[in-house]
């Protein structure tokens, strides 16, 4: 087998270089694909108590609203940038934690009594 890769080496680096990074990047997102169903599949992330570490998306995805939905009610026209905590999304928007926690649910409870489309 060494030799069978040594040979592979000698006469085919670019190919044996582009196989062995494909395989790599096929690993790395079929292990991701695996890691993020088992976590959102699992009910404990289901509908989450609001907390102040969450970002929006995340707070989406756990109430399986689109995150758009959520943006009318804080008065946002687009998404924060990705790593936005609502902790962090409410000092730049000048109001309270709870504040914005008590729209966001709000704005859940509407979303989710909207007959899908």
């Amino acid at each position: 087998m060494i030799a069978g890769l040594r040979r592979l080496w000698r006469h085919q680096r670019l190919a044996t270089i582009g196989f062995v990074l494909a395989s790599a990047a096929t690993v790395f997102f079929a292990v991701r694909f695996i890691v993020f169903t088992l976590y959102w599949s699992d009910p404990a992330h289901q509908n989450q108590p609001l907390q102040p570490w969450m970002t929006l998306p995340y707070v989406a995805h756990s109430w399986q609203v689109p995150p758009e939905a959520l943006l009318p009610a804080l008065g946002l026209t687009r998404l924060p940038p990705r790593r936005t905590s609502l902790a962090e999304l409410a000092a730049q928007m000048g109001i309270s934690q709870q504040t914005l926690l008590d729209r966001i649910s709000a704005a859940l409870a509407g979303a989710q009594d909207r007959p899908a489309k």
